[in-house]
């Protein structure tokens, strides 16, 4: 099922194409300073794809373990979605807070990938995380 998401700005559009319909899933509130500051939860499927257009307006960054990569927009600021580049391509989670139809997801639950050494946080990724393709 596809599912629409942009930057509050409007300037970054997103597609999200699940297996199941949005109801199923349960974002992900990372617990670190970073994330909490911009009230962001992250939603991936390994079995979906993420497509994100508009590659000019993104800006990246690294937080934490500087492991993986966080896109925000460059006019708004809005964390777009984490990811990180394995050697079968690049993965990552979307910031659910952005989708349109963010009203039929499950209530968030907190997590902590601080308490993850760096393999695990590999591992998890390249369990979790979707294909994610950037296209201008």
């Amino acid at each position: 099922m596809p599912y629409q998401a942009s930057c509050n700005c409007d300037t970054v559009k997103m597609s999200l194409t699940l297996p199941t319909p949005l109801g199923h899933y349960q974002p992900r509130a990372c617990d670190c300073d970073f994330c909490t500051a911009r009230n962001v939860a992250y939603l991936s499927d390994a079995r979906s794809k993420l497509e994100v257009f508009s590659s000019s307006s993104i800006q990246v960054i690294q937080q934490g373990s500087e492991q993986a990569l966080f896109a925000q927009c460059r006019h708004c600021a809005d964390v777009l979605f984490v990811s990180y580049e394995f050697e079968t391509g690049i993965k990552g989670a979307i910031n659910a807070n952005l989708l349109v139809d963010k009203n039929q997801l499950a209530s968030v639950i907190a997590v902590s990938p601080k308490a993850l050494s760096s393999t695990e946080k590999r591992e998890r990724w390249l369990a979790m995380w979707m294909p994610l393709k950037v296209t201008p």
